[in-house]
């Protein structure tokens, strides 16, 4: 009986600590969430009602404006003294400047230089025009090139931007230049082209150059006066009383003659 009592007390006394023991635990756990949340809340940073910082917007860099060049409407003067075939039917191009070449060969001429171009791979004689020396044509004879009735841009004076040979009326004197001087009949028929161009187009005298002036190269040789080409030009324009609109001569041409006025 003794020992039955004993054991009951001895279980009473197991039981009650367990419980306790369980309790404590209970506790325990249940306050550690709360300690935890309490620590992730601390450590969260303070509310921001500004909204998230933004980088400042980079500018796109301004685009240069480039004005469209203005394309003059011709009103050609046909008279004894200008060939018709210097006036083409097609639609005028804005034509800004007019560069001059010789051929560096003792002789030549329009056919032959387009074979030459065309063995290069270019689609034609990049020229607008070829002045003879009397070799293949007639001396100071201007033979117009294949792509000036059609007003197309010329292959003659190429830069990195492209403008002699897109805006460029380019004529070509034949012969080599740095050796010989042009002949006295090339000098009349280039002036009175370049009158003619100048006047039609509007072009400056600034923008009428040797092909040396546009890129690294002795075109048009050091005996081609690309200075007196534009002074006679100006002359035969003041004398025929031109300073605006296009070339106009007297109903004879006589201000605009040369030996090879019908060619």
């Amino acid at each position: 009986m003794a020992n039955r009592d004993g054991a009951r007390k001895l279980g009473l006394t197991l039981l009650v600590a367990y419980g306790l023991a369980a309790g404590l635990a209970g506790c325990a756990s249940s306050k550690r969430p709360e300690r935890q949340a309490g620590m992730m809340v601390a450590t969260l940073p303070p509310p921001n009602f500004d909204g998230p910082e933004l980088a400042e917007p980079v500018a796109p860099p301004p685009v240069a404006f480039v004005p469209k060049p203005v394309v003059p409407t011709p009103n050609y003067s046909f008279t004894p003294g200008i060939p018709r075939d210097w006036a083409p039917m097609a639609k005028p191009v804005a034509w800004q400047w007019i560069v001059i070449h010789h051929s560096a060969t003792t002789t030549g001429g329009a056919v032959a230089f387009d074979k030459m171009h065309r063995a290069k791979g270019w689609d034609e004689l990049g020229y607008h025009f070829v002045i003879g020396n009397g070799t293949d044509t007639r001396d100071g004879q201007v033979e117009v090139g294949s792509r000036w009735p059609r007003q197309k841009w010329g292959a003659h004076a190429k830069t990195p931007d492209n403008k002699y040979n897109d805006y460029g009326i380019g004529i070509c004197l034949v012969g080599n230049f740095d050796i010989d001087r042009p002949t006295a009949a090339q000098v009349a028929s280039l002036s009175k082209l370049v009158a003619f161009l100048e006047k039609t187009y509007r072009i400056t005298d600034t923008n009428i150059v040797g092909h040396g002036q546009t890129k690294a190269t002795d075109c048009p040789g050091k005996f081609m006066n690309v200075a007196q080409i534009k002074s006679m030009a100006r002359q035969a324009l003041a004398e025929a009383g031109e300073s605006t609109g296009p070339l106009a001569v007297t109903a004879g041409g006589d201000m605009l003659q040369d030996a090879h006025a019908g060619q």
